[in-house]
């Protein structure tokens, strides 16, 4: 069928292994500098691919450029995109490549040819380009198809934000605690949707007007998808015990720390329920553990250098779901290629006696340490708030750390939370879908 089709439209042929309509000013020019200064030529600055997208994208020209490599695409408002063929190729949309019903590839990446070109590229109704490739193999690439996944930087930034939602709110002890009803992320999508985003951004959402009674977790995590099922259970109950096997089962204070940084993928997202609370003490802290990174990092660069270089080592060892002896080596804090902060890796109660440094890096490494706790507990950067009966708290556990301020023992239990953990893959998972729902788009 494919070939069929390729068969019958114009054709914009590359005429012996020459590069097709090739600008003089490219000649002489390395590959990586003629792609980048000519094919994003005529972008708008400002305009962001959703936006491209909803004007539904209309193709001028299509020709092939560097001998075949490179696929220029003109559009209709002027602007201009540059594809390479290898990757064409490897994503060609036809069912022998590609199954749709997976979404996914069924092209194997043994028969893929890295130097590919075309042998003929051709525009149909403007909608669309065919290309035929050397061993006659044919492809069709949609224009909204191939102007969402445009090579320039603009675009490229405009689909990872569109697909990971990177943009953080910071907050200190000025924050506004986002608050919204359990019932109505429950079952109303459109509030899913803003509870999720909203928890993405800012980190922490609250949530009200649940049953005081254990369960109600279980439910969220339907809501989501499923929860993170840990040692200590898929859910687990928060409250003195005898012979506690967690210091959060105590009435102690607990000082800002993540969970389960003793696993190598700690939880993501973080839930507690409170069914009954204390009188008196018992409050809930936070603190934006990112906001405090880039300020130990402006504050003392070295200090910065050493907690996101040096491998701490974690420890857990008990009897609770299951029988566990877990190990593992995190680093305090997490960076991405850019130095910037993707995770919180801090618990002192489980930090291990075992540190696997030499002898001189010790106390600098305190030293450090030392510095971004005293920023983490600093009146300007936490947030106290107090837990009612049918509150859910929800928050980013890669991000915020939280405490709890001490509370009186009594006969009888006087403070219960129940807590349940899920990851950002199925979190993620679920706003991509209400988005699609609710938005009515991909």
């Amino acid at each position: 069928m494919w070939r069929a089709v390729a068969k019958v439209l114009p054709r914009a042929k590359v005429p012996g292994g020459r590069a097709c309509c090739l600008p003089p000013a490219w000649k002489g020019r390395s590959l990586l500098a003629r792609t980048t200064r000519h094919c994003w030529r005529g972008a708008v600055p400002g305009i962001r691919t959703s936006r491209l997208l909803s004007m539904n994208p209309g193709i001028q020209k299509v020709e092939a450029l560097d001998t075949g490599h490179f696929v220029r695409v003109e559009w209709e408002d002027g602007s201009e995109s540059c594809y390479p063929c290898v990757w064409l190729r490897d994503n060609c949309q036809c069912p022998h490549c590609f199954l749709q019903s997976a979404r996914a590839r069924r092209l194997v990446f043994e028969d893929l040819d890295v130097n590919i070109v075309v042998k003929e590229v051709a525009l149909a109704d403007r909608k669309k380009i065919s290309i035929t490739w050397p061993d006659e193999h044919a492809s069709e690439y949609e224009a909204e198809w191939l102007k969402k996944r445009c090579f320039s930087e603009e675009a490229r930034a405009e689909m990872q934000e569109d697909l990971f939602l990177p943009e953080r709110q910071y907050w200190g002890s000025d924050l506004q605690l986002p608050k919204m009803p359990f019932e109505e992320i429950m079952y109303n999508d459109e509030s899913a949707y803003k509870w999720l985003c909203t928890l993405k951004k800012v980190g922490i959402v609250l949530l009200t007007g649940a049953a005081t009674r254990q369960g109600e977790l279980v439910k969220l995590g339907h809501r989501i998808g499923f929860l993170r099922l840990t040692f200590y259970g898929p859910t687990w109950q928060v409250q003195d015990k005898a012979d506690a096997n967690n210091v959060a089962y105590t009435t102690g204070k607990l000082c800002f720390h993540t969970d389960y940084p003793v696993l190598q993928h700690p939880p993501g997202v973080q839930f507690l329920h409170c069914i009954k609370q204390t009188g008196t003490g018992g409050e809930s802290e936070v603190v934006d553990g990112f906001h405090v990174s880039n300020k130990l990092k402006k504050q003392n660069p070295q200090a910065y250098q050493i907690l996101t270089s040096t491998a701490v080592d974690y420890t857990d060892v008990g009897v609770d779901y299951c029988d566990f002896a877990v190990q593992c080596k995190q680093r305090i804090i997490d960076v991405d290629s850019r130095g910037q902060a993707v995770r919180i890796n801090y618990n002192n109660a489980t930090r291990d006696t075992v540190f696997d440094i030499p002898a001189e890096k010790v106390r600098p490494f305190y030293a450090a340490l030392k510095e971004f706790d005293d920023l983490l507990n600093s009146a300007e950067h936490k947030f106290t708030y107090k837990l009612k009966p049918g509150d859910i708290v929800t928050f980013d556990n890669w991000r915020v750390l939280h405490g709890r301020q001490s509370y009186q023992s009594g006969s009888e239990v006087t403070r219960h939370l129940e807590g349940a953990y899920a990851d950002w893959d199925v979190v993620m998972s679920r706003l991509r879908l209400l988005r699609k729902r609710v938005l009515n788009r991909d």
